[in-house]
């Protein structure tokens, strides 16, 4: 009898660290946002303030991307490790982009990237650590 037991420990192992590393990403970037505004960054954005809670919203939402990702990568990859951690680090490079064209000081899109890149240094690792 062939039973199947180790793939559906590994997705929720997979997808409760997914979960921890997106809430802790999720309140580092507005603590990120929060501290820079203090330091005299602006967040506007084409004369638009960027609420500061936004950080946490679009982490939240991206991260749980990035972690449904990892879950297809477990089960359909070769190597799910590796792929997941160029296809990440390739999107996250990407994910600059709109930052680098967008109408704002250059502090303000430097804040930007930063807050991409604290959020990709919690959640990819974490997440790549489950994968085989």
């Amino acid at each position: 009898m062939t039973t199947y037991a180790a793939a559906p420990t590994r997705t929720v192992s997979l997808f409760g660290t997914g979960m921890l590393a997106t809430v802790a990403a999720s309140a580092a970037t507005p603590v990120v946002a929060a501290a820079a505004t203090v330091a005299g960054i602006s967040l506007d954005i084409g004369g638009e303030p960027i609420p500061v809670l936004g950080f946490g919203t679009l982490t939240a939402f991206f991260s749980l991307v990035g972690v449904v990702m990892a879950v297809a990568m477990a089960r359909f990859a070769r190597r799910p490790r590796s792929t997941f951690v160029r296809t990440t680090v390739v999107l996250t490079a990407l994910s600059l982009v709109p930052d680098v064209i967008a109408p704002a000081a250059p502090t303000t899109k430097a804040l930007l990237m930063l807050t991409h890149l604290v959020a990709a240094a919690i959640v990819i690792p974490a997440v790549a650590r489950k994968l085989a």
